[in-house]
């Protein structure tokens, strides 16, 4: 490999981990008009395994917006990132597939008991699916798959 092939390797994978983070902080921030901005044209996430929906980008932005006004807080933790170029169908070398855990608490809205920590908490894998468009590097397929949840009990005050 030549030094040139091999800085533009280090830059892709640059790329692919930004694109991933800014996924997290989107989802996480609530920011729904950056979210559905990280996606190729015709995008698609499946989010069933957690309870959610399949669909496109669109149809996917608008069931988070509205089922994740549950959580007043939310912090997704994206780790073990395993990135693969080219693996995709059809692959003129502009392709990526990500594989990633995630652990995810959040916190529920409106339990006011003097307590920020977490009430309700999962954990499970992505799988990305990226294309590089003009405008860069895309999700072009999300899927989760949800291995665990968990909720803690909160006091009841008296």
């Amino acid at each position: 490999m030549t030094q040139r092939v091999e800085l533009a390797a280090v830059m892709d994978r640059l790329a692919v981990d930004e694109l991933i983070t800014e996924y997290a902080v989107a989802v996480d921030d609530g920011d729904w008009e950056a979210y559905r901005k990280l996606f190729t044209p015709d995008g698609r996430a499946d989010y069933r395994s957690a309870g959610g929906i399949e669909g496109d980008a669109a149809e996917i932005t608008g069931w988070l917006a509205q089922s994740l006004q549950l959580f007043a807080m939310r912090q997704h933790l994206i780790v073990n990132r395993q990135v693969r170029f080219g693996l995709l169908e059809q692959d003129t070398g502009d392709t990526a597939r990500v594989r990633a855990d995630y652990i995810n608490p959040m916190r529920f809205a409106g339990r006011d008991c003097g307590s920020t920590a977490p009430d309700f908490v999962c954990g499970g894998r992505y799988a990305f699916d990226l294309f590089r468009t003009a405008d860069g590097w895309r999700l072009h397929e999300v899927v989760v798959q949800e291995k665990w949840r968990s909720t803690v009990e909160q006091p009841v005050a008296t």
